[in-house]
């Protein structure tokens, strides 16, 4: 069986979470962004609970500055190193279903040989804090596919607007062109934190509009 397999939607509803990458899913080239819109954050809510369990196992990865910026400048240097994440936690983690029992068995990590969505979400954040970027522009996010089962992505907050790193495809999209149903989403000034996903809100920018390269 290749990497690039197609998604079997009976047996990821099992542990509601979305591991294989999707072959029929087609990259696009260029996306534009318009760096307006950014999700808001509405009431709070609770956190997932493994996510408790990985701030627990993980203590850096879940601390913020204040002195941290919440939104960061989308220069070439940085989409470039967003992209390398992505493509390399994407071929470096097997996908694997997992199950989240009472018996507590399986948990988030952080670079595991194979895992799930949970995994290579919590891996990317990792290695981007470990690589300059802040705890606060970098933010879990908890969705719904179009065939309602649970998934986890990485959100960057940019200048350009809200970006999506996704283990099931290559290319880093806006969060507004996934089809996904956006649930909750990690705090910005408190990376414990999470609150429910509202509404998309105007941010003020002045830069142009950039484009971003996906894999054909």
């Amino acid at each position: 069986m290749t990497r690039r397999v197609l998604i079997v939607s009976l047996l990821a509803g099992v542990t509601g979470c979305l591991v294989l990458r999707d072959a029929d899913a087609r990259d696009r080239l260029y996306q534009e962004l318009d760096g307006q819109n950014a999700i808001v954050e509405g009431a709070p809510t609770l956190a997932p609970f493994q996510h408790v369990r990985f701030c627990l196992k993980y203590p850096a990865d879940c601390t913020s500055s204040p002195a941290d910026l919440e939104r960061i400048e989308l220069k070439v240097e940085t989409l470039e190193l967003l992209r390398r994440v992505n493509n390399s936690v994407n071929i470096a983690i097997a996908p694997k279903l997992k199950g989240y029992g009472p018996e507590l068995k399986d948990s988030w990590k952080i670079a595991p040989v194979s895992g799930d969505c949970n995994d290579y979400a919590n891996t990317k954040r990792h290695k981007l804090l470990e690589s300059g970027l802040p705890s606060k522009a970098l933010r879990l996010s908890v969705v719904k596919t179009p065939s309602g089962i649970g998934h986890l992505v990485l959100v960057i907050a940019t200048t350009k607007g809200d970006l999506v790193l996704d283990n099931l495809t290559d290319s880093i999209n806006d969060w507004q062109s996934t089809d996904y149903h956006w649930l909750k989403i990690q705090s910005a000034s408190d990376a414990r934190f999470w609150y429910e996903v509202r509404s998309p809100a105007r941010i003020s920018l002045s830069s142009k509009n950039v484009r971003l390269a996906g894999r054909q």
